[in-house]
């Protein structure tokens, strides 16, 4: 997809949000483990962004995380798979559309840790989120929100 039309694709999604950028039967599956919260809260967020979640919980979040390809210092506490990319953490829905729409050659992207303020998580943003690719070799800026 060239630039122009994922950046028309990118633009339709902010300017008509309550028509939701997902196109129907876009799939959101979210792993985590039974006793977090946040992760449910996040669930919740990408439906209230039209995305179809399943949820599946699993006490061994390791092996999730080794089998998609995120390295420890990405981590954050689930993981999401949609379209074939790897969303790790609370990753903010915009950024998740800009990755949809460019649909770039990377395993996905990540917000590292648990920020507070961020989608699903309580308090107040306290700084920028900055969100890293997931691929092969240094993780390299993948938007900063």
């Amino acid at each position: 997809m060239n630039r122009v039309v994922a950046a028309f694709t990118l633009m339709l999604g902010l300017l008509v949000p309550h028509m939701g950028f997902a196109a129907p039967g876009l799939n959101a599956t979210v792993y985590r483990d039974p006793a977090c919260g946040c992760c449910a809260s996040y669930a919740d967020y990408l439906r209230k962004n039209g995305f179809k979640v399943d949820v599946v919980e699993t006490a061994n979040m390791a092996a999730v995380k080794a089998k998609y390809g995120v390295p420890p210092q990405l981590s954050s506490c689930h993981t999401t798979i949609i379209d074939g990319y790897v969303v790790e953490g609370h990753v903010p829905v915009l950024a998740v559309k800009r990755l949809l729409a460019e649909k770039p050659s990377i395993k996905g992207i990540a917000l590292p840790g648990m920020p507070m303020g961020s989608p699903g998580m309580s308090g107040e943003k306290e700084a920028p989120f900055v969100i890293y690719e997931i691929m092969d070799g240094p993780a390299k800026v993948f938007s900063t929100e």
